[in-house]
């Protein structure tokens, strides 16, 4: 919380000097003990928001490299005379405990050319469609449910909950 606030004062500032920095210290600090005292904000939250900070824009990255990867992909079965695409309706279940990391990867597959989410359960199971066989092959087991799973399985790890699973 502190380094939010912090970096909220250097942008409404516009600039980063000596001045704005001590000026900015000295309002952070009592405000992110005053949030911490009487808001129940700890730091040990503000380290967990910076690693899932860290994994969001690692996720992101990999999103858009995957993007382009199937842009081209998409764009050779266009254009290409000789193959004729076949269209395919996929079903599989992952592990992916929260809701809202299941949406994430349904929009992440939607995202992606060439594939989208047609269905989504409570127990995990995802319907795609895709353009093409090929495509598909391997979405079960794609680099966003590793990436969602890692994560998953960090938050619940015991180092992270103080010993309780």
């Amino acid at each position: 919380m502190f380094l939010l606030f912090l970096i909220i004062w250097i942008v409404f500032n516009g600039r980063l000097s000596w001045e704005v920095l001590g000026i900015g210290l000295a309002l952070c600090v009592p405000l992110a003990f005053f949030f911490s005292r009487f808001m129940d904000y700890t730091i040990r939250n503000e380290l967990r928001l910076l690693s899932r900070i860290t994994w969001a824009i690692r996720y992101v990255v990999i999103l858009l490299r995957e993007i382009i990867k199937a842009n081209f992909d998409v764009l050779r079965l266009i254009l290409s005379s000789k193959y004729e695409p076949e269209p395919v309706l996929l079903s599989f279940r992952t592990d992916i405990d929260s809701d809202a990391s299941r949406v994430i990867l349904a929009n992440s597959i939607t995202l992606t050319p060439g594939t989208i989410t047609v269905g989504l359960t409570k127990d995990g199971q995802f319907i795609v469609h895709a353009l093409d066989r090929d495509i598909a092959e391997g979405i079960e087991d794609s680099v966003f449910i590793q990436m969602i799973l890692e994560q998953q399985n960090l938050e619940k790890s015991p180092e992270k909950t103080g010993g309780a699973v």
